[in-house]
């Protein structure tokens, strides 16, 4: 199933940026014109995106050679590195031969997935290497770009993090909304404990005293929502391994290892998903083809 939704994604990609034609490319290039290209890394980033782009690839083969009168010869992939491997800057990551229009019709595509999945996989890694001593667990979150989910939280793995639920489907969360709308901490964990016997309950709370609620009422996890250092503190302490602990909210580089260093089991960081850089990658022709 995932594998099917990927493939609809890259082909809504092919039609957002291609539709019926790259137009430049046929009025410049011969049809018979077939090419090599390097993928290049442009500066020092963790890599994330190779299946997704090899798998591009091949749509975008079956999809453009429609347009052809004879179908495209040959075309290869060959990567240098896997996802998950330190890309230095200067270092060729892959090499592409085939047709020189499909070649150009999927430049962008190509370096949009890999640009924005190695800086999320990037971004990932500093924060896993800043509190990698410590027995905290670094978690995303569903601040997603819609549509994206799926390969996001992947490069959230390639990068050492570990995915919160998918979806709203997956796992009960329990947030403020949901306390304001039903009335109370407590009542909210029974009434979704009573409902699901068998699914683990999670609730966000705002203070030691939801906290207590949360606990009483029998919640699995309670996240702690942009709570300073020394409540924080507070609340491991009265949780004494009754609930596992997720502190969220107002986390970055400079503070991820005072907030593990509460005692919380997790921290999850929207920012890994909804402010990470794109790192720096290029695709350029190397070479003409001769058959």
């Amino acid at each position: 199933m995932l594998n099917q939704y990927v493939d609809e994604l890259l082909k809504l990609a092919i039609l957002e940026d291609i539709g019926t034609a790259d137009i430049t490319s046929e009025i410049l290039i011969p049809e018979e014109c077939y090419a090599r290209a390097e993928i290049i890394g442009k500066e020092d980033f963790i890599l994330a995106g190779m299946p997704f782009v090899k798998r591009f690839f091949f749509i975008l083969l079956n999809y453009i050679q429609a347009s052809f009168e004879k179908p495209p010869a040959t075309f290869s992939f060959e990567e240098f590195f896997k996802d998950g491997e330190f890309i230095k800057r200067g270092s060729t990551i892959a090499s592409i031969k085939g047709n020189a229009r499909v070649l150009l019709a999927g430049e962008r595509i190509t370096l949009n997935i890999l640009q924005r999945l190695s800086g999320i996989a990037t971004l990932t890694r500093q924060f896993v290497k800043k509190v990698e001593d410590m027995s905290v667990k670094i978690l995303d979150t569903r601040k997603t770009i819609p549509g994206l989910r799926f390969m996001e939280k992947y490069a959230v793995k390639v990068g050492g993090g570990l995915n919160h639920r998918f979806a709203l489907y997956d796992a009960i969360l329990i947030k403020d909304n949901h306390i304001k709308i039903v009335g109370s901490v407590k009542e909210s964990v029974l009434k979704a404990k009573r409902q699901c016997i068998h699914q683990k309950v999670e609730v966000e709370v705002k203070n030691l005293e939801e906290l207590e609620e949360a606990i009483s009422a029998g919640a699995d996890i309670v996240m702690l929502d942009n709570m300073d250092i020394e409540t924080m503190k507070k609340a491991v302490k009265i949780a004494n391994g009754r609930v596992l602990i997720e502190a969220s909210g107002g986390v970055n580089l400079e503070n991820i290892r005072e907030i593990a260093s509460t005692g919380v089991n997790f921290i999850s960081i929207g920012a890994l998903t909804h402010s990470a850089k794109a790192v720096d990658i290029s695709m350029k022709i190397k070479e003409l083809i001769l058959f």
